[in-house]
């Protein structure tokens, strides 16, 4: 009996890069609820969903909350740095029409 052991080497072995790949060009889904219940009175529920992929997917997907967030995205934060002119025009005009209103003063007894 030959008792030489090879070492043998799987030809489809998967690598973390491979891995990562696929899991960010597939995406996955990972969700859970958490409910915290006094007496079959709901106090507190947390509905907790995480997704994983790729930019590319989740635009394909429709999600899309990073842009437009200025927390994200550096054009949303530079235009929200920019003063609203129209939002200080309505604002000015509410102003005058507050002065022009008769002034109702209260007596007490």
């Amino acid at each position: 009996m030959n008792d030489n052991k090879k070492l043998t080497h799987s030809t489809n072995s998967t690598t973390v890069a491979d891995l990562l790949e696929r899991l960010l060009d597939k995406g996955i889904v990972i969700s859970g609820d958490i409910r915290i219940r006094l007496v079959e009175v709901e106090l507190l529920t947390l509905e907790i969903r995480l997704l994983i992929c790729s930019v590319d997917k989740a635009l394909e997907m429709g999600l899309d909350w990073w842009t437009g967030n200025p927390a994200f995205d550096s054009r949303a934060r530079a235009a929200s740095a920019l003063p609203d002119t129209g939002l200080e025009e309505r604002l000015q005009r509410l102003e005058a029409r507050l002065e022009k209103l008769p002034v109702i003063e209260e007596t007490h007894p």
